[in-house]
Order: structure tokens, then sequence, then C-alpha cells
């Protein structure tokens, strides 16, 4: 299929070498527990995509990028859930970091650091918006001097057996002892930081979302992300900023799946020319859609509405994929089925979209509310 050729030309381009090594490991091996996707992904230069040049990355666009999360998705569902946790909380660190003063000294060697160092970051925080003050953090923070000590779990954390840097939102007494959301930057090998088997379904097996577990964790002063008085915004603004990629990447993955499925239906020739072009344009159309935010969350001011559009292309681009996953599915035939894990495999590799937050229902009196006119108020 012509459009995911070009996806994989432009994951080529980023990641020399990743779309050959994927295709060399059987698909089942893939997306098994253990998978030895993440180890390529870390060796064909996955983590610096998003990371600024300056920092010695790749800095790529939202455009560019849900094109290459395209491509992984099409070779491995479990890589593209994995990446994009990875990806996403770069985006919003070096977001802040792009502006002198928003991090601190040890938090910004801490970035320097991740593509030197092939390092992976990992997500341990609620998403949301903070003005809507319902964010509850699953992680707690005790002061103590010189910082904080963590205690707590997240499950399931993607990327949690290789990750080398954990991000967890904390909740820490403010100015006038009322608790405000921070963001705790863990480094992996910090003692009381333990990984335990959580994930139970074949489905994305490979991306590595067991348990994480924070027992009497110590962190610096210096690596925790909070608000302040002369910047008050800050993680507001981090949350903008990761929740539109969030949401773009984690699509774009699925979209990729799903594409997968439909290059193979055009490999076979299966159904009539009919049904496989009526598969194509739904396909096209899905991830044209997904194309449209992300130019727009590449040229406009990160905001509402950017996290509005973009919301809007996910649960439409969700609805579709599912559709044309099983009917391709279909159209490919029970012999197909029953001897491939493939095709069965990735059409099953597709639902779990509907599960990322924010779920369809949370978000209704919220998006009704922006397009009446008031703010985008996300829990």
């Amino acid at each position: 299929m012509r459009s995911l050729d070009f996806a994989r030309a432009v994951c080529e381009h980023h990641h020399p070498g990743l779309v050959k090594a994927l295709e060399e490991v059987p698909y089942a091996e893939r997306e098994r527990p253990g998978s030895p996707v993440i180890k390529l992904f870390r060796a064909c230069g996955g983590v610096g995509l998003l990371v600024p040049g300056d920092y010695g990355g790749q800095g790529a666009d939202p455009l560019t990028a849900i094109r290459v999360q395209r491509a992984i998705g099409s070779l491995s569902p479990s890589l593209a859930a994995a990446a994009t946790m990875h990806h996403f909380t770069a985006a919003m660190l070096y977001a802040l970091a792009a502006e002198r003063g928003r991090l601190t000294d040890a938090q910004v060697d801490l970035l320097r650091a991740v593509v030197p160092g092939q390092r992976l970051m990992a997500s341990g925080w609620a998403e949301g918006r903070t003005r809507a003050n319902v964010l509850t953090p699953s992680v707690t923070a005790r002061p103590v001097d010189g910082g904080y000590v963590l205690t707590g779990a997240k499950k399931p954390c993607s990327l949690s057996r290789s990750m080398d840097l954990l991000t967890a939102s904390i909740a820490v007494p403010g100015g006038d002892g009322t608790p405000e959301l921070a963001v705790a930057l863990v480094p992996a090998s910090s003692p009381g930081l333990s990984v335990h088997p959580f994930w139970g379904n074949e489905v994305l097996a490979g991306a590595e979302s067991d348990e994480v577990r924070l027992a009497d964790v110590f962190v610096p002063e210096e690596l925790v992300v909070r608000t302040a008085a002369d910047d008050p915004h800050r993680l507001d603004d981090l949350q903008t900023a990761g929740f539109a990629w969030f949401e773009l990447l984690i699509s774009a993955g699925y979209a990729g799946a799903t594409s997968a499925l439909v290059q193979r239906l055009l490999e076979r020739g299966a159904g009539s020319a009919e049904d496989r072009a009526d598969l194509v344009v739904e396909c096209e159309s899905a991830f044209g859609l997904l194309e449209g935010a992300a130019r727009a969350a590449r040229d406009e001011e990160p905001g509402e509405a950017t996290v509005a559009g973009v919301l809007v292309a996910r649960y439409s681009a969700q609805d579709a994929l599912v559709r044309i996953a099983q009917r391709a599915l279909e159209l490919l035939g029970g012999m197909d089925f029953i001897r491939s894990f493939d095709t069965a495999h990735l059409a099953a590799s597709v639902r779990p979209l509907s599960f990322h937050p924010p779920a369809r229902r949370a978000a209704a009196e919220p998006l009704l509310g922006y397009f009446t006119g008031g703010p985008l108020e996300l829990a």
C-alpha cells in the first residue's frame, strides 16, 4: 500500500535499519512477553525522534512522528504502544526545557543524557488537565530533607523492564499547604523501585506493560517538576503538550496495525475489487484525520483548540479502525484465520485504542462544553 510504504520510508530515514530488523523477527516473536522489539528500537536510535536537535535528537514534528508511528504499528503494535509512552514524555519535558528557567539544572542534565545514552522514559503519571483539579496521583510523596520519599504503584506501565527513567505524578504541599500536582523524575535504578508481572493479555504483550512499585524511593528536590510563583502554568503547559502528543501517537500506532491488515488484503487479492477499494479508502481517511490534527498541532500554539481537534480525530479514527480491521479479517477468510496467528492478532491489537484515556464517555461533557463556548476541562 503506497501510503504505508511511504510511512516505512519515513521511519527508515529517522531510524535506519529498524523496519528491516523488525521484519526479520517473526511476528509472533515480536508480540510476545520478552520480545526483542524495544531493544531493536533503542539500537536504531528510536529514543531521539522527538528530542530537539540541541539535545542530540531529531526534533520531529507531529506529522512526521505519526507517520513513523504508523510504520512501527504496522510491524509491531506492542512497540508502537511502548514507544508512545517514551515519546510523549519526551515531548512534555523538552517543551519545558526549551524555555530557560522552567527546569532545574539537574533536570536539564538528565535530558541531555537521553540521546547519548539511548535512555528510555516511561510514564507513571495521571493524564488530564490540572485546571480541572481532578488528577489523583497513584504515588504519594512525603517531604523529607532534600526531597521527597515516594510510595505507590503504576500499573500498567509500558517500558517497565527497559526504562531508564520513570516520570511519576505526585502531590506535594503548595505554598499555602494545599496539595498541588508535581512530576518526579525517578531513575529506574533508584533503591526501592521494582517491577512485577501485571499484563495478562497476549495482545500488546511485547510493550512491557507491567507494574512498577515505589517503596520509599527518595527523589531529590531538584528532580521534581512543580509549579512556582513566577511560573504558575508550568504543569498546565506540560500536560497540554503531552496530552495532544499522546493521543496522536497512540492512535497512529493502531492505525499502523490496521494498515498492515489492509495491505495483506491487497496482497492476497481477497474479496472483490470494490471491497478492497472501500477498505483502502476508509483506512486512508482514518489516517488522514490524524494527519490533519497533527498539522494543526504543528502549526498552531498549543492549547484547548489543539487538544479538542486531536480528540475529534482520535474518536473518529478509533471507530473506523475497528470496523476496517474486522472487515479485512472477514474478507481474508476463515482459513487465513485458522492458519495464521498474525492476522487475527493484528485485528485484536486495534481494539485497545478505546481503552486509552480519556474514555469517550469521560470526554463527552467536556467536549460538548468546549464546542458550545466553554473551556475544555478533561478528567
